[in-house]
Protein backbone atom coordinates (compact mmCIF):
# COMPACT_ATOMS: atom_id res chain seq x y z
CA UNK A 1 0.00 0.00 0.00
CA UNK A 2 1.26 3.42 -0.89
CA UNK A 3 -0.36 6.46 0.70
CA UNK A 4 -0.08 9.59 -1.38
CA UNK A 5 -2.13 12.78 -1.20
CA UNK A 6 -4.20 11.42 -4.11
CA UNK A 7 -4.79 8.17 -2.22
CA UNK A 8 -6.01 10.14 0.80
CA UNK A 9 -8.44 12.03 -1.45
CA UNK A 10 -9.74 8.72 -2.86
CA UNK A 11 -10.28 7.29 0.63
CA UNK A 12 -12.07 10.47 1.73
CA UNK A 13 -14.38 10.24 -1.28
CA UNK A 14 -15.10 6.59 -0.51
CA UNK A 15 -15.93 7.43 3.12
CA UNK A 16 -18.19 10.30 2.00
CA UNK A 17 -20.01 8.02 -0.44
CA UNK A 18 -20.63 5.55 2.40
CA UNK A 19 -23.08 7.99 4.06
CA UNK A 20 -26.10 5.97 2.93
CA UNK A 21 -24.85 3.01 4.98
CA UNK A 22 -23.14 4.77 7.88
CA UNK A 23 -25.69 7.46 8.78
CA UNK A 24 -28.53 4.97 9.42
CA UNK A 25 -26.12 2.88 11.50
CA UNK A 26 -25.08 5.98 13.49
CA UNK A 27 -28.72 6.70 14.23
CA UNK A 28 -29.49 3.08 15.15
CA UNK A 29 -26.56 3.10 17.56
CA UNK A 30 -27.60 6.46 19.03
CA UNK A 31 -31.16 5.22 19.53
CA UNK A 32 -30.04 2.00 21.18
CA UNK A 33 -27.53 3.76 23.44
CA UNK A 34 -30.11 6.43 24.28
CA UNK A 35 -32.50 3.67 25.37
CA UNK A 36 -29.76 1.94 27.35
CA UNK A 37 -28.83 5.14 29.18
CA UNK A 38 -32.39 6.50 29.41
CA UNK A 39 -31.64 9.68 27.47
CA UNK A 40 -32.62 11.35 24.23
CA UNK A 41 -29.87 11.55 21.65
CA UNK A 42 -30.18 13.77 18.59
CA UNK A 43 -30.03 11.95 15.26
CA UNK A 44 -27.28 12.65 12.76
CA UNK A 45 -27.99 13.95 9.26
CA UNK A 46 -26.13 13.18 6.06
CA UNK A 47 -24.82 16.77 6.10
CA UNK A 48 -23.45 16.37 9.63
CA UNK A 49 -21.77 13.11 8.61
CA UNK A 50 -20.19 14.73 5.57
CA UNK A 51 -18.99 17.71 7.62
CA UNK A 52 -17.46 15.43 10.24
CA UNK A 53 -15.65 13.45 7.53
CA UNK A 54 -14.42 16.69 5.96
CA UNK A 55 -13.05 17.85 9.35
CA UNK A 56 -11.23 14.56 9.90
CA UNK A 57 -9.64 14.66 6.46
CA UNK A 58 -8.75 18.36 6.75
CA UNK A 59 -6.21 17.39 9.41
CA UNK A 60 -3.48 15.95 7.17
CA UNK A 61 -1.73 13.95 9.88
CA UNK A 62 -5.01 12.37 10.96
CA UNK A 63 -6.17 11.96 7.35
CA UNK A 64 -3.23 9.83 6.26
CA UNK A 65 -3.69 7.49 9.22
CA UNK A 66 -7.47 7.29 8.78
CA UNK A 67 -6.91 6.57 5.10
CA UNK A 68 -4.55 3.70 5.87
CA UNK A 69 -7.03 2.11 8.28
CA UNK A 70 -9.94 2.58 5.86
CA UNK A 71 -7.96 1.02 3.00
CA UNK A 72 -6.87 -1.92 5.14
CA UNK A 73 -10.38 -2.65 6.41
CA UNK A 74 -11.88 -2.31 2.92
CA UNK A 75 -9.62 -5.09 1.67
CA UNK A 76 -9.25 -7.23 4.78
CA UNK A 77 -10.64 -10.72 4.45
CA UNK A 78 -9.71 -13.91 6.21
CA UNK A 79 -10.82 -17.40 5.24
CA UNK A 80 -13.69 -18.40 7.55
CA UNK A 81 -13.44 -14.91 9.15
CA UNK A 82 -12.83 -16.00 12.75
CA UNK A 83 -9.01 -16.10 12.57
CA UNK A 84 -9.13 -12.49 11.41
CA UNK A 85 -11.52 -11.42 14.15
CA UNK A 86 -8.79 -9.88 16.28
CA UNK A 87 -7.16 -7.85 13.52
CA UNK A 88 -10.38 -6.39 12.13
CA UNK A 89 -11.54 -5.53 15.67
CA UNK A 90 -8.19 -3.89 16.42
CA UNK A 91 -8.20 -1.84 13.22
CA UNK A 92 -11.87 -0.90 13.60
CA UNK A 93 -11.49 0.19 17.20
CA UNK A 94 -8.48 2.34 16.34
CA UNK A 95 -10.23 3.91 13.35
CA UNK A 96 -13.28 4.82 15.47
CA UNK A 97 -11.02 6.40 18.09
CA UNK A 98 -9.00 8.32 15.53
CA UNK A 99 -12.14 9.77 13.95
CA UNK A 100 -13.64 10.75 17.32
CA UNK A 101 -10.65 12.84 18.38
CA UNK A 102 -8.93 13.22 21.71
CA UNK A 103 -9.78 11.77 25.11
CA UNK A 104 -12.35 11.10 26.45
CA UNK A 105 -14.08 10.93 23.06
CA UNK A 106 -11.41 8.54 21.81
CA UNK A 107 -12.19 5.97 24.50
CA UNK A 108 -15.94 6.39 24.08
CA UNK A 109 -15.59 5.73 20.35
CA UNK A 110 -13.61 2.55 21.02
CA UNK A 111 -16.36 1.29 23.32
CA UNK A 112 -19.07 2.35 20.89
CA UNK A 113 -17.27 0.54 18.07
CA UNK A 114 -17.87 -2.81 19.73
CA UNK A 115 -21.54 -1.96 20.24
CA UNK A 116 -21.93 -0.84 16.60
CA UNK A 117 -20.05 -3.88 15.34
CA UNK A 118 -22.51 -6.23 17.03
CA UNK A 119 -25.32 -4.45 15.17
CA UNK A 120 -23.57 -4.57 11.79
CA UNK A 121 -23.05 -7.51 9.51
CA UNK A 122 -21.62 -7.69 6.04
CA UNK A 123 -23.65 -8.82 3.07
CA UNK A 124 -21.80 -12.14 2.88
CA UNK A 125 -20.12 -11.23 -0.40
CA UNK A 126 -17.96 -8.43 0.97
CA UNK A 127 -14.61 -8.56 2.72
CA UNK A 128 -14.82 -9.43 6.42
CA UNK A 129 -13.35 -6.05 7.38
CA UNK A 130 -16.07 -4.05 5.65
CA UNK A 131 -18.65 -4.43 8.42
CA UNK A 132 -15.97 -3.43 10.94
CA UNK A 133 -15.20 -0.43 8.76
CA UNK A 134 -18.86 0.62 8.76
CA UNK A 135 -19.05 0.13 12.53
CA UNK A 136 -15.86 2.17 13.02
CA UNK A 137 -17.10 5.03 10.86
CA UNK A 138 -20.42 5.04 12.71
CA UNK A 139 -18.82 4.88 16.16
CA UNK A 140 -16.24 7.55 15.43
CA UNK A 141 -18.63 9.98 13.77
CA UNK A 142 -21.43 9.54 16.30
CA UNK A 143 -18.98 10.20 19.12
CA UNK A 144 -17.46 13.21 17.40
CA UNK A 145 -20.79 14.90 16.71
CA UNK A 146 -22.97 16.72 19.25
CA UNK A 147 -26.32 15.37 20.34
CA UNK A 148 -25.60 13.95 23.77
CA UNK A 149 -26.81 16.21 26.58
CA UNK A 150 -23.62 15.76 28.61
CA UNK A 151 -21.57 17.25 25.75
CA UNK A 152 -23.78 20.33 25.46
CA UNK A 153 -22.50 22.14 28.56
CA UNK A 154 -19.24 22.79 30.37
CA UNK A 155 -17.93 20.00 32.54
CA UNK A 156 -18.69 20.39 36.24
CA UNK A 157 -15.18 19.05 36.88
CA UNK A 158 -13.36 21.90 35.15
CA UNK A 159 -11.09 23.68 37.61
CA UNK A 160 -10.30 27.30 36.89
CA UNK A 161 -6.84 28.55 37.43
CA UNK A 162 -7.16 30.89 40.41
CA UNK A 163 -3.61 31.48 41.52
CA UNK A 164 -0.21 31.79 39.98
CA UNK A 165 2.81 29.99 41.28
Amino acid sequence: MELTPDAVVREREWVLERADVVVPLVNDVRNALGDAFDTEVAPVTDAQYRNAVAEVFADGDRAVNVSALVALLRELDVTDDYPGFVVDELLGRELAAMIAGEQPLRLLAESTFHYADVHTSGDGDSAAGLDDLDAALAAGVQTRLPGWSWTESASPFSVSRTRED
